[in-house]
């Protein structure tokens, strides 16, 4: 019903961190001075949320349509037909909880993995092009 609440507003906190992150550092400039501080900027932390949130808001915008499409969602007030009844409220509330912070944190979940494996694969490159 509503589940896709939660990881669009992990995907806008998390958004909304990384764009104040990114004012604070200036590091993140439209030039390119060299290709080895290109890498070094590519494998921040900071620069890899940009995965994050693009998981989270697709993953997000896809579940919003599916729930538009079965008509969970309407253009009109209350938005959620789940909140005209008390007892849907109370099982929608159930789903967020449930349903979309199990499905908030596999993404995170998932997004962290994909940051180990690139730093993992990073290094071996670095490796390589120091070795030879």
């Amino acid at each position: 019903m509503a589940c896709f609440i939660i990881p669009a507003a992990e995907a806008a906190v998390v958004t909304a961190v990384r764009l104040i992150a990114e004012q604070k550092n200036k590091t993140y400039s439209v030039t390119k001075v060299n290709p080895e501080q290109e890498l070094a900027k590519k494998e921040t932390v900071l620069y890899k949320t940009r995965w994050l949130t693009n998981l989270l808001w697709g993953g997000s915008a896809l579940l919003a349509f599916e729930h538009v499409w079965h008509g969970e969602v309407t253009p009109w007030f209350p938005f959620l037909t789940a909140m005209k009844d008390p007892d849907s409220m109370a099982e929608m509330l159930h789903e967020m909880g449930t349903n979309g912070v199990g499905m908030a944190l596999l993404v995170t979940a998932v997004w962290a993995g994909m940051v180990l494996i690139s730093h993992i694969r990073n290094r071996k490159y670095q490796h390589e092009v120091h070795v030879s």
